[in-house]
């Protein structure tokens, strides 16, 4: 194996020649070795269009030669469309607040920019990781402004899919408006309602995970780039920072905005914590309607069956024919997930000093690991769970006629305590409220025929009135 031979202030690395990575990438993965992933490849990308925005800018204000610009500009663009990605072999949990993420993504761009400009990987006489690729930029200013972008984008596929997912649950609302079933409270027997009315509960909710989600994207639009290591700007013309946002607005189609206060986004993560907090949110949503489709549709015959998720695989490997809510339970240990990473943000924001908060890798990791879990998960739950579910109308009706819910249609004919007598009644005789009514002749059957009409029984008001 070809190998060179690289140096810094604490001594010489042998690199594998075949790798553009440099010295301080082969240090870090020897320190951070862990059995957690590399850092996110949609971080990594974000950091290389950085990069190319800081070639284009340090070109327009007479730093950086044309030809080495260009080359820069070419090598970021290889890493962002995705073609050197096993040169960022990191760890996600490293020391340094992510400088070991930035020294990659600058060597790796620089060794292949040598190539390009003719040179052989390691000779940073032609073209230098920190001096031409990390130029007038620091890890504390390109970290979190690559991770705010990186955000901002999962967060769109998220609002799109939570959109997609909505439409589906009022689709289900609309289609399942007809069917009167059981209400539960505290899993007992509660008033009636109509199938189509749970389904739009959980469009409701999953409607204000959306917005609210959505519209997180607004603070981090906020960049610090051009504010260099603690916000200052030292090391960078004044004029960059102007730059750098008019080409990373360019490059990206998002409305960012250059930060009034650069200190403050390089010493304070809140915002992520507060975009986590909405992400937690929307676990909770996705978890309790989870849960509510797995008890509905448990059985089919020992349990409720009230509902029929579609089947997409086998459940037993002992027990032939059984099919479990699967799709449910893949959501449902999603948002465990995304819960679980909160708890971690929350703690490692908290955990910042001073100018800057050396636990930004854990944020990022985390936090970039739930908007993917949850766009991809919401996905999945829709169209492998939601589109296909139907509903099992006469055993709803079964479960309904069989409790005592409906007496609660005719308290305000008979009074609360007679209502009761004649539930238990109905309960005691294996026959249905209806009947129990009947028999009792406590009311015209043609009154009682409009008190338990699906459309009397689940609005509201007064059943027969």
């Amino acid at each position: 194996m070809s190998t060179r031979t690289e140096k810094d202030l604490l001594g010489e690395v042998t690199i594998d020649e075949t790798r553009y990575y440099g010295i301080n990438t082969a240090r870090a993965v020897e320190n951070f070795r862990l059995p957690t992933p590399s850092v996110n490849l949609q971080l990594i990308h974000e950091t290389a269009l950085i990069k190319k925005a800081a070639a284009m800018a340090n070109h327009k204000l007479g730093l950086l030669e044309q030809e080495k610009a260009d080359a820069i500009i070419r090598a970021c663009e290889e890493v962002m469309e995705g073609r050197h990605e096993r040169e960022f072999p990191v760890n996600s949990l490293q020391g340094g607040a992510g400088t070991s993420t930035n020294m990659n993504v600058n060597e790796c761009i620089a060794n292949r920019a040598i190539e390009i400009l003719g040179g052989s990987k390691g000779d940073y006489s032609i073209l230098h990781p920190l001096n031409h690729v990390n130029m007038s930029q620091s890890t504390n200013d390109v970290n979190p402004t690559a991770l705010r972008i990186a955000a901002i984008r999962l967060i769109r596929t998220l609002a799109d899919n939570l959109s997609d997912l909505q439409d589906e649950l009022q689709k289900k609302e609309d289609a399942f408006a007809g069917v009167l079933k059981l209400g539960r409270t505290e899993l007992m027997d509660a008033l009636p309602m109509r199938g189509g009315q749970g389904f739009g509960a959980y469009a409701q909710a999953i409607a204000r995970d959306r917005w609210r989600i959505y519209k997180s994207e607004e603070r981090l639009r906020y960049i610090n780039i051009g504010g260099t290591a603690i916000g200052t700007g030292l090391n960078a013309l004044p004029k960059y920072s102007f730059l750098m946002t008019d080409y990373l607005q360019e490059l990206t189609g998002l409305g960012l905005a250059r930060s009034e206060c650069p200190m403050d986004i390089t010493q304070n993560a809140d915002v992520f914590v507060e975009v986590s907090g909405l992400l937690k949110a929307c676990a909770v949503n996705l978890m309790k309607i989870s849960g509510d489709l797995r008890l509905l549709s448990s059985g089919p015959f020992g349990g409720l069956g009230e509902i029929l998720l579609p089947e997409v695989q086998a459940g037993s490997t002992i027990m032939p024919g059984k099919v479990n809510p699967v799709i449910p339970e893949m959501i449902g240990q999603v948002a465990i997930k995304v819960m679980a990473n909160d708890f971690a943000i929350t703690t490692a924001a908290a955990a910042g000093q001073l100018e800057l908060n050396a636990f930004l890798p854990l944020i990022s990791e985390c936090l970039l690991e739930s908007l993917a879990l949850l766009a991809d998960g919401v996905k999945l739950f829709n169209e492998k769970c939601i589109q296909g579910i139907q509903m099992d109308e006469q055993k709803c009706l079964e479960h309904l006629h069989r409790s005592t819910a409906l007496a609660a249609g005719v308290i305000h004919y008979i009074g609360y305590d007679k209502a009761a007598e004649l539930s238990k009644k109905a309960a005691k005789e294996g026959i249905t409220l209806r009947e129990a009514a009947l028999g009792e002749s406590i009311l015209p059957p043609e009154t009682l025929e409009r008190i338990f009409s699906i459309n009397e029984i689940t609005k509201p008001g007064i059943p027969g009135q």
